[in-house]
């Protein structure tokens, strides 16, 4: 793909890449198979012979001292791999469980309410937005999920007959915490992602993904598009399935950060996501979701997913919402923001780096083939049976 032939490990790693443990998995024409792997000097080398899978490996309680280790082989430059001379990058996760959490910003909370109102019809979304906004944005503002101020505010919208689904899962005690894709299916950096073919409005969700031991440990964080078609769910929230899981939905990377001395949770509390969107029409939107204005921490949200009631064997990574509802308007006034076919999509954090990928239909990305069953054919037919 020309497109992804133009990007460089310059413009993907983070600022300060050097002092950054950055873990990623690539499909490597060498060994015919994907290979999990660690970023050193602009080069990827190779994790499989310690462990084959991104979970196993993310498992491991030696895990900093094992991919920070001398003489680990070397796959090729992190360029090869962008411009397809020794392979292509993947998902950085295998395994694990992709999960999602909705509504835990106030401005997604009331976009939400309003594709609700609309009925998923994004021309009258303009009209619903100017009669919520005053009432219902003001009224969530620096509101904590599950607070006794929480519990007032929705007395108060219950009274004025303005209370949602949305606004339970927002504020409330309980997080919306929903299936984004099946393990193996997201796809990777440089990628398309997928719009169904079905969906007239919809729009990119760039997110902080968390990634999850089975113990409940987050071990880091990277980024993630939750590609997401407001129609769809607009219509009905019982469609929430078809608006998020279908074929290149889900985009993750480009790397996993792992949280060290030099990345903490503080400072994944006080990053910034920012997303650009340029499409062949002209047409450019940017915006910033500060992971500051989050309503739930990321830690109740890891407590929500994975508790007593719920276990996670192989692990798990959270999508941990987004405030970037994009109102832009781009097919005409009124009619807010959609994508277009060739959009380019860039999700960065000066910590995480930059996810970028181009849209195409549903029905005209690479279809998901490669599943659990065909990793293992492939580790076992290459000698890592054991190291699964």
């Amino acid at each position: 793909m020309a497109a992804k032939q133009a990007l460089k490990a310059s413009a993907l790693l983070p600022e300060d890449a050097d002092r950054a443990t950055l873990l990623g998995r690539v499909w490597s024409d060498q060994h015919d198979g994907p290979c999990p792997a660690v970023v050193r000097d602009g080069h990827l080398l190779d994790l499989s012979g310690l462990c084959a899978t991104m979970s196993g490996l993310l498992e491991r309680d030696d895990l900093h001292e094992i991919v920070a280790a001398d003489g680990l082989p070397d796959l090729g430059p992190l360029d090869g791999f962008l411009d397809g001379t020794v392979g292509r990058l993947l998902a950085p996760v295998d395994l694990q469980a992709i999960k999602a959490a909705g509504v835990t910003f106030a401005d997604s909370m009331l976009e939400r309410v309003i594709e609700e109102q609309a009925r998923g019809d994004s021309a009258r979304a303009h009209e619903v937005r100017a009669r919520l906004a005053p009432v219902i944005g003001d009224s969530l503002r620096g509101v904590p999920a599950g607070s006794e101020k929480a519990s007032q505010v929705k007395s108060l919208l219950q009274e004025m007959g303005l209370w949602s689904q949305y606004l339970e899962v927002g504020i409330g005690p309980d997080a919306e915490i929903f299936t984004k894709a099946q393990p193996m299916s997201a796809v990777g950096c440089g990628d398309k992602v997928g719009i169904h073919p079905m969906s007239e409005w919809n729009n990119p969700e760039p997110e902080v993904v968390l990634v999850v031991r089975s113990d409940g440990t987050i071990l880091g964080a990277t980024l993630g598009n939750d590609v997401n078609l407001r129609d769809v769910e607009g219509r009905s929230a019982l469609l929430l399935g078809k608006a998020k899981d279908n074929n290149a939905s889900c985009a993750i990377g480009p790397f996993i950060r792992l949280f060290d001395s030099s990345f903490t949770k503080d400072d994944l509390n006080r990053t910034r996501v920012s997303l650009r969107v340029e499409g062949e029409d002209g047409f450019v939107m940017t915006g910033e979701s500060p992971m500051e204005a989050i309503s739930r921490s990321p830690q109740d949200l890891v407590g929500q997913l994975l508790n007593r009631s719920h276990q996670y064997p192989d692990g798990v990574v959270l999508f941990l919402g987004t405030m970037f509802a994009p109102v832009k308007d781009r097919r005409g006034e009124g009619q807010g923001f959609t994508h277009e076919i060739g959009d380019r999509v860039e999700i960065a954090s000066a910590q995480l780096g930059r996810l970028v990928n181009w849209v195409d239909r549903t029905d005209r990305c690479a279809e998901w083939r490669f599943g659990v069953r065909r990793l293992m054919r492939n580790l076992i037919g290459r000698g890592l049976g054991e190291r699964i």
